[in-house]
């Protein structure tokens, strides 16, 4: 997994409330469990004309001045519905690194911490006040500091946001769940010894 300490990038507005998973991802792309090759169908059904693969010119994602962004900036329950894994696959695939809206589907939130793309929580205020402020500036920028928990405007205005210790340093050290596992090998192999010396009869019946 990549790590996350600072990324400065470009903003793509998303202004839509409850944007599901089916939404970001339709159900007809889950037909693999690698992690890649999803890109193309991000938000299909928005994007494209007619279930075709012509570009909708409407859509923020096909307009020139969000080509390039890495921030999707969103609104409430972004994320909610089903549990895919595949839909941040997606986003993250798309080059999006972080996402920020008011709040999330907690399955979603969770996915989305476990490949390293990271769901910041702002107040629906301080969201619309970054959305307002997109749409004045061209070629919108935010800066998120993860150490600092901090996401900062053009302006030097700081928001700050809450995550979860253990998430926070995963991301910092850009360690997933294997990662971090692979730093407590020696701890796994001490404690398998240990319980050998205890319970001998219980590994001599298993290896039978």
């Amino acid at each position: 997994m990549e790590q996350f300490t600072i990324h400065h990038g470009s903003v793509v507005p998303l202004d839509h409330v409850n944007v599901n998973t089916d939404d970001i991802l339709p159900a007809r792309y889950l037909t693999s469990i690698t992690r890649s090759g999803y890109a193309h169908a991000l938000f299909t059904d928005w994007r494209y004309l007619n279930n075709s693969q012509q570009p909708d010119p409407a859509f923020v994602l096909n307009m020139p001045r969000y080509q390039g962004a890495t921030i999707l900036l969103a609104r409430e329950n972004f994320g909610c519905g089903s549990s895919r894994e595949h839909a941040p696959w997606a986003l993250q695939e798309y080059g999006f690194k972080a996402i920020i809206a008011p709040s999330f589907g907690d399955i979603f939130y969770n996915n989305c911490l476990n490949i390293g793309l990271l769901p910041v929580r702002l107040d629906a205020e301080r969201v619309q006040a970054l959305f307002e402020e997109e749409q004045e500036t061209a070629g919108y920028a935010l800066t998120i500091d993860l150490a600092a928990q901090a996401v900062t405007t053009p302006t030097g205005q700081a928001y700050s946001f809450a995550l979860d210790p253990f998430r926070k340093e995963a991301l910092l050290q850009g360690l997933d769940a294997v990662g971090q596992t692979l730093l407590r090998v020696d701890m796994i192999a001490a404690y398998e010894q240990r319980r050998r010396a205890e319970l001998p009869w219980l590994f001599a019946s298993s290896a039978r």
